[in-house]
């Protein structure tokens, strides 16, 4: 089990802490959190204690350090901006503490592993890797929404578990960092749930010197001019596509997208192992014949992805609408089927059979959901909220107060996806940044009257998917809390309370995009 601040136990020659200032089994810290168990320590001076919140009594886990002062500056800092962003691929920061002869962070107690003491056992396989890759990405996508930048991405951080959540752990605020290197860091966490091997991504592992003490994690390999191998070099059964990614992400030749289109591909990828979509489906690639000599990139070896994963994106939809009319004679509704374009790399020139992958689903009818108002006029504009534009979109009157005066209990956008569908995730595009909601989803329609708005939210709010944001810093929320083996029809964007915005308090939705199959 594995708690640790950096995810990197002290190595056994680490030199003995102070004792002044020593935590103790049975101490209340701040006449709240009561310390249970010293679970280890970290290469960076902390120690991580199970512990108990005697007020709401729920398990905390405790990372402390002493002395505190300016030497915990960077944890606390790290642990404030932490706080500001709720994401269900995050740790959740409850308190950050100085008491000057020591410090701590109080944060969520997760019971499961890190990806570095799951992959002992052996590297994951190739879905596994991806799941875990789409988890951080979405992760990072969320802080990255805020300005911020996690800066301590690694095997160590990356937590599994036991219920199978994923979530991202410890972010610094040293100012090392940037939000392209996160990116690059994602690369470093595929590589190493694949192989086994930490690829050093731009910097050595913080805590952690391959080949020395109990914190090392095993080098990557590299041939005699210091070339990092594929995954698929060290390897078998690594599909093309999901080694081309990772590379990708670690070449500092190639600039990496943003964490939310990276999010965003991931998702797509991100397949339930027994649908074995992975062997066959991946990023589509540029294979038109244009009788031109290859560019020197794809000539210098097996990567030919130097157009970044928003260029895949693009090509993605293209070949995804080609594919369709081709496979479905001509059908105009292409997203609701999407499948994956023929790929003219096999072997001979014969094409692989296409195979169904989680794409951008369709939605077929919107409206805005206001059981409390008498009047019901701000129920215009839902269509825009689909119409794949970000400037235009529904927004709500302006309110005196953030919780809409206490004239009602909220507000939202139902959306009606056509059919039952396996969903993946929703993203929510926002005019303005301080906004708390949450996604809901349901199985019934109601009439478009105030009870049954009302009847709707009653039902709806039974399950709600992921964690709500409480005043979110982005314009962005990302919710990816769906169930793989459910099908999703009917969902609902509940929004609860209000940014400020021309002397009063109002939000728009500008884009609501679901990726599913």
């Amino acid at each position: 089990m594995t708690q640790v601040g950096e995810g990197q136990e002290a190595e056994e020659s680490a030199p003995q802490v102070m004792t002044f200032g020593a935590p103790t089994a049975g101490e209340i810290l701040a006449e709240r959190y009561e310390l249970v168990e010293h679970i280890n320590n970290d290469s960076a001076g902390r120690l991580v204690w199970r512990g108990v919140d005697v007020i709401l009594r729920r398990p905390v886990a405790v990372v402390l350090r002493y002395p505190g002062g300016d030497s915990a500056t960077e944890m606390l800092q790290g642990a404030v901006a932490a706080s500001r962003v709720i994401h269900p691929n995050l740790v959740g920061v409850y308190d950050a503490i100085d008491e000057a002869e020591r410090a701590y962070v109080v944060r969520e107690w997760v019971d499961g592993q890190s990806l570095r003491e799951l992959v002992v056992d052996g590297p994951l396989d190739p879905a596994r890797a991806t799941t875990i890759g789409n988890a951080v990405a979405s992760a990072l996508a969320a802080v990255h929404a805020t300005g911020m930048v996690h800066g301590n991405v690694h095997p160590g951080t990356v937590m599994i578990s036991d219920d199978g959540r994923v979530v991202l752990a410890d972010a610094r605020t040293d100012g090392a960092d940037s939000q392209q290197s996160d990116v690059r860091a994602i690369g470093g966490v595929l590589y190493f749930a694949l192989t086994g091997h930490w690829p050093h991504v731009e910097a050595p592992l913080r805590g952690a010197t391959a080949g020395h003490g109990r914190a090392a994690i095993p080098d990557a390999v590299r041939d005699a001019g210091g070339a990092l191998a594929a995954p698929r070099q060290v390897r078998a059964g690594v599909p093309a596509y999901l080694d081309d990614l990772t590379m990708d992400l670690l070449d500092a030749e190639i600039e990496p997208s943003s964490s939310d289109v990276l999010a965003a591909e991931l998702a797509r990828l991100d397949v339930p192992a027994d649908e074995q979509f992975l062997d066959n489906a991946g990023p589509l690639r540029f294979t038109a014949d244009t009788g031109e000599e290859p560019s020197p990139l794809a000539a210098a070896g097996g990567r030919k992805v130097a157009i970044g994963i928003a260029g895949l994106l693009a090509v993605a939809l293209v070949g995804l609408l080609i594919g369709i009319t081709t496979l479905r004679g001509g059908d105009d509704d292409p997203q609701t089927n999407p499948v994956a374009a023929p790929s003219s790399s096999a072997p001979g020139g014969d094409a692989t059979p296409a195979a169904v992958t989680a794409g951008p689903l369709k939605i077929s009818a919107a409206r805005i959901i206001d059981p409390d108002s008498k009047s019901r006029d701000e129920l215009e504009g839902a269509d825009k909220v689909f119409d794949n534009d970000e400037d235009k979109g529904w927004e709500t009157d302006t309110y005196n107060r953030s919780n809409f005066g206490n004239l009602k209990k909220g507000m939202g956008v139902w959306i009606d996806l056509g059919d039952q569908r396996t969903v993946k995730s929703v993203q929510v595009v926002l005019s303005a940044r301080g906004a708390s909601a949450q996604l809901l989803a349901g199985t019934n329609d109601q009439p478009s009257t105030s009870a049954g708005d009302d009847a709707l939210v009653t039902e709806y709010k039974k399950t709600a998917i992921g964690q709500p944001f409480e005043e979110h810093e982005g314009t962005k929320m990302t919710f990816n809390g769906f169930n793989a083996d459910q099908k999703y029809r009917y969902l609902l964007f509940w929004i609860t309370e209000l940014p400020s915005s021309d002397g009063g308090y109002k939000l728009g939705v500008q884009e609501i995009t679901v990726q599913g199959s």
